[in-house]
């Protein structure tokens, strides 16, 4: 994630327009005493903004455009810059208590992933997160989560920094997709043409999915885990007319990953636009609980449909790939989703078929 901040100039050392006056002032060869009577400042005054001690006003600007010819805007931009750059001092020497809360971050991770810059000092570096995480200071930062509805997850509250960031991502890369107005009716297509997909290699699917969401108003996020966050999807809604799914690909693996996929979709359907859901494998309340398990049957039953589960007779008394693979060209879902539904059901031994499961894997920023 390219930031033009970072690529600024900001100088070490920045003089206060009092210098500058000063020189013109010798070179012409006149008092800081002739300047005031000019100008109709006090002498005190004059002085005070040549040692830099008091603010050059854009009246004073004024004055000394008549009086010596240079330009108001000449004066303004030197003391604006001036005043930012001691502004910038100050913080900087506020900031650096912080140093040792930056380091509860997988910055590493992030600087790979291209999320911030890599930066040898380390209020340069502190200062980048917190542009990433959109706070003014860590402060903020905390009095933020205090009020957020993520907290309900164990996952977070045990490790909010890098939870919070994997999160920022998500509201970063959904800012840059356009969504339509949330539609329910249109979402409830998509996710039927989405299950088709599930057959596809990732190069088919990802755009496919993230198109046929945004039309409905969702934005689907892949993103990839992060040290410390130890979760495999969110939902939330950003706008009352756009929800956000993200995705991490935690488990590695098709199944898990789609029927996270449509877990989450089961959130926007199903519970109100202030639900806020962060999957993990810790336990939660009771009130969060039935919910995802609201959430865990609508994708159970949407990928497989119950009547058509029941059917399902395998020959023999042992379940084999052709088993399997037959009846998921039924259904027009992936094997692995099968595979994955009769382990979790107990009908299958969890390292039974695990080669008809579509192994994925990031690279780089994409899925493989």
């Amino acid at each position: 994630m390219s930031n033009p901040i970072q690529n600024q100039y900001v100088p070490d050392v920045v003089s206060p327009p009092g210098e500058t006056l000063l020189e013109i002032l010798e070179d012409r060869g006149m008092s800081q005493a002739e300047l005031a009577e000019r100008t109709g400042r006090p002498k005190k005054t004059i002085n005070e903004i040549i040692k830099g001690k008091a603010a050059l006003t854009p009246e004073t600007a004024i004055q000394l455009e008549r009086v010596l010819g240079t330009p108001a805007s000449f004066w303004n931009n030197r003391e604006q810059n001036y005043r930012d750059w001691l502004a910038r001092q100050e913080e900087r020497k506020a900031l650096a208590e912080y140093i040792p809360w930056m380091k509860k971050f997988p910055l590493r991770a992030m600087i790979k992933l291209d999320w911030i810059a890599e930066h040898s000092d380390p209020i340069n570096q502190l200062e980048e997160l917190l542009r990433y995480l959109g706070v003014a200071s860590p402060v903020q930062w905390q009095t933020m989560l205090q009020g957020t509805q993520w907290r309900q997850s164990p996952t977070f509250a045990a490790d909010p920094a890098a939870v919070s960031a994997w999160l920022r991502q998500g509201e970063i890369q959904s800012a840059q997709i356009q969504c339509a107005p949330y539609d329910e009716a249109r979402f409830r297509q998509a996710l039927q043409q989405i299950r088709g997909l599930t057959t596809q290699p990732p190069e088919v699917f990802v755009p496919q999915v993230t198109e046929l969401c945004a039309q409905a108003g969702v934005a689907v996020i892949f993103v990839p885990e992060i040290p410390g966050t130890r979760t495999c999807g969110a939902t939330r809604w950003l706008t009352p007319t756009k929800a956000m799914i993200m995705l991490s690909l935690r488990y590695k693996t098709d199944d898990h990953l789609w029927f996270t996929f449509f877990h989450e979709a089961a959130h926007i359907l199903l519970h109100g636009k202030r639900e806020v859901f962060l999957e993990d494998d810790d336990e939660v309340s009771e009130d969060v609980r039935a919910k995802e398990e609201e959430a865990d049957r609508f994708a159970s039953d949407f990928l497989i449909p119950p009547e058509a589960f029941r059917r399902f007779h395998p020959r023999g008394a042992h379940i084999s790939h052709e088993d399997i693979i037959e009846f998921a060209v039924q259904l027009g879902i992936a094997p692995g989703i099968v595979v994955g539904r009769l382990q979790h059901d107990g009908q299958l031994e969890k390292a039974n078929c695990n080669k008809l499961k579509r192994h994925l894997k990031w690279s780089g920023f994409t899925i493989n």
